[in-house]
């Protein structure tokens, strides 16, 4: 989309905020200038609108799918289900029975499951409609009604209040001539406002276990694989009221983690019909980490919170933070951590880079009284990850954390819960939610392939706005976490080699870091409980300055050379969103 094109469009949204894009655009800041207008203009329904012509071109899609279904030689039934209540809407209801009734691929049945005081639609005569004889009176009893009938070897569940888009089943058959073996199949999908107009696109992400328990972003717009359903009906009984298809979903990834996202919108979901179903994910998610030691309560923008266990004797951590001077910064993290941290068992662990300032000296020894805090001396160029990696072979904790001077602990439980995470044997590093001075969102979880190297996630994002589909407030599996604040098992770092001195002396370190600790086995999570204050590259300065370019540009070409991240696409961001814009906004 063109720039004057796209501020118009801003303008006649916020003129003030689209006039100062204008200004920078005219004196050469391009790339600022157009992340501006992106924030002003990407939930406007003019971008989405243009996606929908010009790159969905759904006209086209059907057109070309009868000849593209003789060629398949799999070509199963679907049972779709649609749970009728005694509070749904009649108009929802016909318009979710009319876009089956459209499906382009024919071989499907819909079974409709009427509770007591449900309207009962009036029907076109259709073999392949059925009504479910068992009048149920919850979800649950309403799914197992329905399975229990389903003659199909796949189960569509459909959401109240949605409807299928034209070419859903289409699409997710078409999936399944790939991966036929799969026990989920999960699309995209956006909400209808006034019943017609489509908006409010949401491109998923790639299956992330550990988002799927903050976050439900299968149960729209799936496809289960019936005999996955009935065993894992059959083995965990679902109890739970309002949220069955989570339920069930949550017991399959127990037997079988073959889920996968195909990257298609297939359901459109009226907006008002959508009822919170949070106490009852609550309560599913808590039976499915009890197991594990784990407690699970309600989090922030109607998710859950999954608390993991940590170890009866606290292991110690190593705090270590680099610094040079720019005493102010030091002070302030150093007293934020000493007054602002439960967790028992830690140590502070200065690296001093040949400070040479007299205010610094004088507060190196005050502090050096401190019983569990230790300064080190290290000389020469300032090299980050020399430094970490100096002071990691120096510690005698099992624990490390990475911290930056230029950050301030913000609650007493920041290191507790980078721990949870930490502790587990699947986890790599741990990054927390960092913040800008004036509340924004300054890092949560790198995403790899932003502009060519990596990025941080939902920059410049208020911290009470929801943001894109609340991403940037539940935790999740990421490619990596800034080393501003990043805690990992001092064994773990090791066997990786730590960071990498030589290569990545300043930036991109923290990013090679996760990525060799993700090919070693191990995941990287983003904790956004754990929060902190960042005053970014206030000790380091800009990397784009010019006493800094010069080794910024080797390292930004190292590391799109060693891990492929000029082409690379991460799990967590979807080919429709722009790769150039930290900001999860629609490419188009």
């Amino acid at each position: 989309m063109r720039f004057y094109t796209e501020f118009c469009r801003a303008l006649a949204v916020r003129p003030i905020p689209a006039l100062v894009a204008l200004y920078w655009h005219l004196t050469r800041r391009r790339v600022r200038a157009k992340n501006q207008l992106r924030k002003i203009t990407a939930r406007s329904r003019y971008v989405y609108e243009i996606w929908v012509k010009n790159v969905e071109a759904l006209d086209k899609v059907l057109s070309d799918a009868a000849p593209e279904m003789n060629e398949w030689n799999h070509k199963p039934l679907v049972s779709i289900f649609l749970h009728i209540a005694h509070d749904s809407d009649a108009a929802d209801v016909e318009a979710a029975v009319n876009s089956v009734m459209a499906q382009c691929y024919p071989f499907w049945e819909l079974l409709l499951v009427v509770g007591p005081g449900a309207p009962r639609p009036a029907i076109v005569p259709d073999g392949r409609i059925r009504f479910v004889a068992e009048t149920p009176r919850t979800d649950v009893e309403a799914l197992d009604a329905a399975l229990e009938v389903a003659q199909g070897s796949y189960f569509l569940p459909l959401a109240r209040g949605g409807r299928l888009s034209p070419a859903a089943v289409f699409f997710l058959v078409q999936c399944l001539q790939i991966h036929p073996h799969a026990s989920v199949i999960y699309g995209d999908q956006d909400e209808l406002r006034g019943r017609r107009r489509r908006s409010r696109p949401w491109f998923k992400p790639e299956w992330n276990s550990e988002l799927f328990l903050a976050q439900d972003y299968l149960s729209d717009a799936c496809l289960i694989n019936a005999q996955c359903a009935r065993t894992a009906i059959a083995k965990f009984p679902m109890k739970t009221e309002g949220a069955p298809i989570y339920s069930l979903i949550l017991s399959i990834v127990l037997e079988n983690d073959d889920i996968i996202h195909l990257q298609k919108i297939v359901v459109h979901i009226s907006n008002i019909s959508r009822a919170d179903n949070q106490a009852a994910r609550v309560a599913a998610v808590a039976r499915h980490v009890r197991a594990l030691g784990g407690k699970a309560g309600a989090g922030p923008f109607g998710s859950v919170k999954v608390s993991w266990p940590l170890p009866p004797t606290r292991p110690k951590v190593s705090i270590i933070i680099p610094t040079r001077d720019r005493i102010s910064l030091l002070k302030a993290c150093v007293e934020s951590i000493i007054q602002n941290t439960d967790y028992p068992s830690y140590e502070i662990v200065i690296v001093d880079n040949d400070s040479a300032e007299k205010e610094t000296i004088r507060y190196f020894e005050e502090i050096s009284k401190i019983d569990n805090l230790n300064i080190l001396k290290f000389s020469g160029d300032f090299n980050f990850s020399a430094m970490n990696n100096y002071a990691v072979r120096m510690s005698s904790s099992k624990y490390i954390c990475l911290l930056n001077n230029d950050t301030e602990i913000m609650a007493p439980n920041w290191l507790d819960e980078l721990m949870r995470y930490a502790v587990r044997k699947d986890v790599g590093a741990v990054g927390a939610k960092l913040l800008y001075p004036d509340g924004s969102v300054q890092h949560a979880g790198v995403v790899l392939g932003l502009g060519g190297a990596a990025g941080h996630a939902h920059r410049n994002l208020s911290n009470d706005d929801r943001g894109y589909f609340g991403q940037a407030h539940f935790a999740h599996f990421v490619s990596a976490v800034t080393a501003a604040c990043l805690v990992v098992a001092k064994e773990k770092f090791e066997v990786v080699g730590g960071l990498d001195a030589e290569g990545f002396k300043v930036a991109f370190n923290d990013v090679d870091f996760c990525l060799k600790l993700e090919r070693a086995g191990w995941r990287n999570v983003y904790a956004p409980a754990a929060v902190l204050v960042h005053h970014e590259s206030k000790s380091r300065g800009k990397d784009q300055s010019p006493q800094n370019i010069d080794r910024y540009l080797k390292e930004l070409n190292l590391l799109q050379r060693r891990w492929n991240t000029a082409s690379y696409r991460d799990p967590l961001h979807h080919p429709h969103l722009d790769p150039a814009s930290e900001t999860y906004v629609i490419k188009c």
